[in-house]
């Protein structure tokens, strides 16, 4: 006599059981450890290229700066060649009157190579953006709020106002007269 024994079928749980993965093999682990090295190293790389372009732009802003200080600073010394030639040079210093306006010239010239170019007024419209009034002056012959005289020489660089000249604008709005009638 022969005795079978059958196994039992197995239960829900054990039928339905995923096979464990194999422990990683050290070439596993290597692999594993060279990809995050490599994705380490490329982050690195972008960092580095980004503060690189980070510097380049802050030291290009910081030269501009620095540029446009100097000019605001040099302004003053045009405004005051211009206020030389203006004033008129006396009969025997006529070399002396061509030197400077010789040099006005180069220096506008040098403020045109940076950008800056003078801002024509006289006659024009007032614009608060561009121009600062100084003073007004009643004149019939010249339109309302035209620039009557310039003061200070306004600059610009493309379409935005440098320095905003300072002018004498024409008022042709009439007096206001008090209760009393003075």
């Amino acid at each position: 006599m022969t005795i079978q024994t059958q196994n039992p079928p197995p239960s829900g749980t054990e039928a339905n059981a995923v096979p464990t993965p194999a422990a990683p093999t050290e070439s596993d682990l290597l692999c594993q450890e060279l990809a995050n090295q490599k994705d380490l190293n490329s982050s690195l790389i972008a960092d580095f290229e980004n503060f690189k372009r980070r510097s380049r732009e802050e030291n290009e802003t910081r030269a501009a700066a620095q540029k446009e200080s100097f000019i605001h600073d040099l302004l003053p010394f045009i405004d005051n060649l211009e206020r030389a030639l203006a004033s008129g040079a006396a009969p025997g210093s006529k070399q002396f009157h061509q030197g400077v306006e010789l040099t006005l010239q180069q220096l506008r010239q040098l403020l045109r190579q940076h950008g800056i170019e003078t801002e024509e007024s006289i006659g024009q419209a007032f614009d608060a953006h561009r121009h600062e009034a100084v003073s007004q002056r009643h004149d019939p012959n010249q339109a309302d709020r035209a620039i009557l005289e310039v003061f200070q020489r306004g600059y610009r660089r493309g379409s935005a106002v440098f320095r905003p000249a300072k002018v004498v604008v024409n008022d042709l709005t009439p007096p206001k007269r008090s209760r009393h009638g003075y």
